[in-house]
């Protein structure tokens, strides 16, 4: 294992507090929360059970070292499904992000906040 790796191999948790492993290394029940979406799980209000540590570069992590937190999935649940109601009330808030109030037509996209209207206003109100 190289050196890297070793730093972060601590399966019983002594040294981060929780156990830890280095990238691709967790117990195959550990899975990440984009691990369990993907499986149509939740964490279904379980703690934190471990964490993979792993160095990087990108998205300028403290210290050079980002972490996944892992969550058991014997105790996951499945995922909830939305109601009808709760889905006609997101269809609509939706809508009401892609209309824009200038021309009041529904423009396919989210409107921008910074803008305000659709493109083809914004374009006519700079002209």
């Amino acid at each position: 294992m190289s050196r890297i790796r070793a730093r972060f191999w601590d399966p019983t948790g002594r040294r981060y507090a929780l156990p830890t492993w280095p990238w691709r290394m967790a117990p195959p029940h550990l899975l990440t929360l984009r691990q369990l979406t993907a499986a149509g799980l939740r964490p279904g209000g379980q703690d934190v059970q471990g964490q993979v540590l792993w160095c990087s570069r990108r998205y300028r992590a403290p210290g050079g070292v980002r972490v996944a937190f892992l969550y058991d999935v014997r105790l996951a649940l499945p995922k909830r499904t939305p109601t009808v109601r709760q889905r006609a009330a997101l269809a609509k808030a939706n809508a009401a992000r892609r209309t824009c109030p200038e021309c009041l037509r529904d423009v396919g996209y989210v409107l921008s906040r910074r803008l305000g209207t659709c493109n083809d206003c914004a374009e006519q109100a700079a002209a």
